[in-house]
């Protein structure tokens, strides 16, 4: 099942998503699956579940499409529930991300390339794994998601500024995309 993409300027992407327990979410592979199918039809690298309205610690990514630059990225696909950033590491790297509840903004965003991940698979199995690169990038974005945090809170004060009218544009669906989304601000029937 494809879920529509919730915009930018619904307060479900600003709240601090809760822990899932495994007996309160016993179609947890489902909603996986749902997600990946979601995430792929509008062509991105990962999603969170606050992305499609559900304030849960969940995000799944796909680092695939960048194993042209990194090869051990091929079939880099992850379910991560519950997951604590345990620590980030190295000198910050810029990279001009986008964003699926941000369609047609992409900026420059600097963060760590090392980064130490603790998380349960859909299969509530434990791992604690240190990633680097593309991958660790992707995860951290999906884990701002998480912490109600968007990529736009990393930019200056004055690129804000620069983006702040498309942004409301995009709250109020006055943005063009190929995929469903729900519009927090968009006016209700005519």
């Amino acid at each position: 099942m494809k879920y529509p993409i919730i915009a930018y300027g619904d307060p479900v992407l600003r709240k601090k998503a809760t822990a899932i327990e495994p007996d309160e979410y016993p179609h947890i592979k489902q909603l996986v699956d749902d997600m990946f199918e979601t995430m792929y039809n509008a062509r991105g690298v990962g999603l969170a579940a606050p992305q499609i309205g559900l304030s849960m610690r969940l995000f799944v990514i796909d680092a695939t499409p960048f194993d042209d630059e990194e090869p051990e990225l091929a079939n880099f696909k992850k379910a991560f529930i519950n997951a604590q950033i345990i620590e980030e590491t190295g000198e910050e790297w810029g990279f001009n991300e986008g964003c699926l509840s941000i369609p047609d903004i992409r900026e420059d965003v600097y963060r760590k390339p090392t980064i130490k991940i603790s998380y349960y698979d859909e299969n509530w199995k434990h791992h604690e794994d240190t990633v680097s690169g593309m991958a660790a990038r992707i995860i951290q974005h999906e884990y701002d998601h998480i912490e109600g945090k968007l990529f736009t809170d990393k930019l200056s004060p004055l690129r804000k500024r620069l983006i702040e009218k498309r942004l409301g544009d995009i709250s109020k669906g006055a943005v063009k995309v190929d995929y469903r989304m729900k519009f927090p601000a968009a006016k209700k029937g005519r």
